[in-house]
């Protein structure tokens, strides 16, 4: 990083210091692979973070629980369990945003996904709240090779089946994303109205990601691809609710279609940086023993 890039860097965590000043943020999925890093991320940037997940009592699809949860907050960041692009993603997120909008929470930011034409409604239920809204939209998550479905596979077949085809993604690590929430919280009305892409620095094949984490921990990993509905297939063997395998059967269909195969420069534009890469979480995350058999 040159000197002038590290001044800029600097000025921004400077300025996010001064605007968490006493403000609190409500964190959904706060145990969840990202609300977890967003709560870590806002901690450490002085923000007073209140954790909002069924341990704490809150349930997206339990109405009562809301209030309680957002009274007396300054924002929150908002990720729905299952997929942003579901019709029930829509009708929550609207909902909440405008009890939050209420109840005086006026900032909030949406977890989206990039390229995902489904994930539209929920964005517009957000904008129509009232609120002052930023939608952050993130390609493939680099943490889904070592958290959820996929490591099973890594670590005790040393196989990945996934319909990813040839198809080239620029990977992005949750904690940029997690980074990118908390500074566009804590940035005033800096990025209001806006929707962010984030990605990873490069573009990656699911066998190239494959193939540097086998690099990393010195064992012989494969990727094999299959079809969406192959795919779907398994989800429904391994007890997903059918509905919900549908919708995530749509959704490679597409999403892995070569729509995604470029790079966003949301990281450096709100961070000052350029965003992690994935051959250092390969080895960060080997080091864990995370897809040791």
């Amino acid at each position: 990083m040159t000197s002038k890039a590290q001044d800029k860097a600097q000025d921004k965590v400077q300025n996010t210091a001064r605007n968490t000043r006493d403000m609190t943020v409500v964190v959904t999925g706060a145990t969840g692979r990202t609300g977890s890093r967003v709560a870590e991320a806002a901690r450490a940037a002085g923000l007073a973070v209140r954790p909002a997940s069924r341990a704490q009592g809150f349930d997206w699809r339990d109405r009562s629980t809301w209030a309680g949860t957002l009274r007396g907050a300054d924002a929150a960041y908002l990720v729905y369990p299952t997929d942003v692009g579901s019709p029930e993603a829509t009708h929550a997120v609207g909902l909440l945003a405008h009890e939050a909008v209420s109840l005086g929470v006026r900032r909030l930011v949406l977890l989206s996904s990039r390229g995902e034409v489904q994930a539209r409604p929920t964005e517009e239920a957000l904008r129509e709240s009232g609120a002052q809204w930023t939608v952050v939209r993130a390609s493939w998550f680099t943490q889904n090779f070592s958290e959820g479905p996929l490591v099973a596979g890594l670590r005790e077949s040393g196989e990945l089946v996934f319909p990813g085809g040839a198809v080239r993604e620029p990977f992005v690590d949750l904690r940029d994303v997690a980074e990118v929430v908390v500074a566009v919280l804590a940035g005033g009305d800096r990025y209001a109205g806006r929707a962010l892409a984030v990605s990873g620095p490069r573009l990656l094949t699911f066998g190239e990601a494959v193939a540097e984490i086998s690099a990393a921990t010195g064992r012989e990993l494969a990727y094999r691809a299959v079809t969406a509905r192959e795919y779907g297939s398994d989800l429904a063997a391994f007890g997903v609710p059918a509905e919900e395998v549908e919708l995530l059967v749509e959704l490679f269909e597409s999403l892995l279609d070569g729509r995604n195969s470029y790079l966003s420069d949301g990281v450096q534009e709100v961070l000052g940086r350029a965003p992690r890469d994935f051959a250092d979480f390969a080895r960060e995350t080997a080091a864990t023993g995370v897809w040791k058999p």
